[in-house]
């Protein structure tokens, strides 16, 4: 993995279940060329593991604020972690 390419760990709260959030992150990670997953929490967050150039992370994260447009994203907290190989496409996990 190149040096500038980051991995972040990213939970997010609010109205973010039954609104279409993962596969809209699942789009948007694809679009901007990203490795990792996203899935719902039994505690009704959604949390992502993403991979790739730092500047697309945070462009990702930066979406996450706001979301799909009948999501009400109420905080997302993120953690930066050591990068990892094997990642695969961004896909939705269960």
């Amino acid at each position: 993995m190149a040096p500038t390419e980051k991995r972040a760990r990213v939970f997010v709260t609010g109205r973010v279940q039954g609104v279409c959030f993962r596969d809209s992150t699942r789009r948007q990670a694809r679009s901007l060329g990203l490795s990792g997953w996203v899935k719902n929490l039994d505690d009704g967050r959604v949390e992502l593991l993403a991979e790739g150039p730092e500047a697309d992370v945070n462009a990702l994260i930066k979406w996450c604020h706001g979301g799909p447009p009948i999501a009400k994203v109420d905080g997302v907290e993120v953690h930066w972690e050591s990068e990892a190989e094997g990642l695969g496409e961004f896909r939705i996990t269960w």
